[in-house]
């Protein structure tokens, strides 16, 4: 008898290899995601199939003879709107005195988003020589759980979960939250399994030599279809039909070095499974899992980059941030009238103002950087239509950056956050020891950071140019406020013994003195001196 056709008791345990738990995949679409591990699986970490910044599903596993197969490959299809597991079983239990070894079928898990909704086809090859009596379990749970809870934060309280609903083909999970929404999420097959749980279903299949079956499953906000093959394929073609055309917007870029050439295509394949056609245009989301979402710098610095090839983005990312920019004065949300949001989120949490990022304005740099990103974008387009129409923005956001931005009256754009439930360092580095001395010491507000002071240059000259172009008045007041700033990072940025410039200037007038890239995006917009700049 074959050594590997013995007690599945004898056989290893894939589950136990530490380096394949920190495999996370995501694939997205629209406000929905899903990350999984390298099998497919959906374990009840930080992973799961997310909708609104909602946790779904907190399980979702495979199993064949009660153990997961192993794993041959996995990965993401080049356009990132599919993922594929390829994997074979390991020794099935004994039925009656046959054994069933290793490596006799082949499991491949292919699967994609679309509409919010999972589609997965799982199938299974017999290559052996005999029928294999193959039992198969998904296992599968719903938390309904806040994004923020699964990064970490605690609750005081949580809604309630009704019983789940079962109808032999599906199971239904239904949360009703404390703000008053009631989230649903189903978990579907194509076939009955022979035992059907709240948390788990058994079937088992008979496959001959040679031959393979498929089983569909969907999972998702409920609905009442059933899983197949049609939907499936439909699916999968609609999504990588969206992947295709997004991708495909604006200029293409090739290159004869293969290698690099593959980078360019991947490159613009990720920027393309970020971005969200949102009503007022589309949108980069800042990142898969945590940030996925409209982030008010990440948006605009993803625009500004990929603005020589595709200037749809930031027509998108300056109208829907137009849109919401601050009116009022808010210590809970940051907010103060003419800024530009941070971030915004869409779950129980956020409804409830648990957290202050439902609509968050708790960054300092995203202001100067919107009208930066309009300069640029008239510059490059000729679009004077949209720049008139956001004009009173843009006119709102520049009068912010002196009104508010320069809380102490020293001429520097500064932060400190007006709640201890805010962001406490509200640059690009927005851990709370991001911003210190050459001490260790944390920096104390109010903060200004360099770059942000570059940006404030941007703003300042872009608004210039655009009221030249557009015929409005205070150009000549907004280009001297620019070369003012110039000549305040100069003097008091600049550490002359040792030819850099400086993190920040703290609340207390203290440069932060450890040498970062932070004053590199004084490059970026072209404040320092040429002396300076070649240091």
């Amino acid at each position: 008898m074959d050594d590997l056709a013995g007690p599945v008791d004898l056989e290893p345990d894939e589950t136990v290899l530490s380096g394949d738990l920190a495999e996370l995949l995501s694939i997205k679409d629209a406000d929905s995601f899903l990350v999984a591990d390298a099998w497919g699986d959906i374990r009840g970490g930080v992973d799961g199939l997310f909708a609104d910044d909602t946790r779904l599903l907190s399980r979702f596993r495979l199993l064949i003879g009660e153990k997961r197969p192993s794993k041959l490959s996995f990965g993401l299809s080049p356009d990132n709107a599919v993922f594929t597991f390829n994997g074979a079983n390991l020794a099935l239990p004994p039925v009656g005195e046959r054994f069933t070894p290793r490596g006799v079928i082949h499991v491949e898990r292919k699967r994609c988003l679309r509409g919010g909704h999972l589609f997965e086809r799982l199938r299974l090859t017999n290559f052996g020589l005999d029928e294999v009596m193959l039992p198969i379990v998904f296992e599968y749970a719903a938390d309904f759980r806040d994004m923020f809870e699964v990064r970490g934060i605690g609750r005081a309280a949580r809604g309630s979960a009704r019983a789940p609903r079962l109808d032999g083909r599906s199971v239904v999970f239904v949360y009703d939250g404390l703000d008053g929404v009631r989230r649903d999420a189903i978990v579907a097959f194509s076939e009955p399994p022979w035992r059907m749980t709240s948390g788990r279903a058994d079937f088992m299949f008979a496959v001959a030599p040679r031959r393979r079956m498929d089983l569909y499953v969907e999972a998702g906000p409920a609905d009442n279809e059933r899983p197949g093959r049609h939907r499936f394929v439909a699916a999968l073609s609609r999504a990588r039909a969206t992947a295709r055309e997004v991708k495909s917007r604006g200029a293409r870029v090739s290159a004869a070095d293969g290698a690099f050439g593959a980078w360019l295509e991947q490159s613009r394949a990720d920027v393309a499974v970020l971005t969200t056609d949102l009503p007022t245009g589309p949108y980069p989301y800042a990142g898969i899992p945590w940030f996925s979402t409209p982030f008010g710098r990440d948006g605009i610095i993803t625009a500004w980059q990929m603005l020589w090839l595709d200037p749809s983005l930031a027509r998108g990312v300056l109208a829907y941030l137009a849109a919401r920019q601050s009116t009022r004065i808010c210590a809970f949300d940051d907010s103060t009238p003419g800024k530009i949001m941070h971030e915004t989120r869409r779950g129980e949490m956020a409804a409830l103002k648990e957290i202050p990022f439902g609509l968050y304005y708790g960054g300092v740099d995203t202001t100067p950087l919107f009208v930066a990103l309009a300069g640029a974008y008239l510059e490059r387009t000729g679009d004077a239509e949209l720049i008139h129409a956001i004009w009173p923005t843009l006119i709102a956001a520049i009068a912010w950056l002196d009104d508010y931005g320069d809380s102490n009256g020293d001429g520097l754009i500064d932060y400190a956050r007006a709640a201890d439930s805010g962001l406490s360092n509200q640059g690009w580095k927005d851990s709370v020891d991001s911003i210190f001395h050459d001490d260790g010491r944390f920096a104390a507000g109010p903060i200004a950071l360099v770059e942000v002071q570059g940006y404030a240059f941007a703003a300042w000259r872009a608004m210039a140019a655009m009221a030249t172009r557009l015929g409005e008045p205070g150009a000549q007041a907004w280009s001297a406020r620019a070369e003012a700033m110039r000549a305040a990072v100069e003097a008091r940025f600049w550490l002359e013994d040792r030819g850099y410039y400086a993190l920040a200037i703290d609340g207390a007038g203290e440069a932060c003195g450890p040498q970062t890239s932070n004053p590199g995006h004084l490059l970026f917009v072209g404040l320092p001196s040429a002396d300076r700049a070649a240091k």
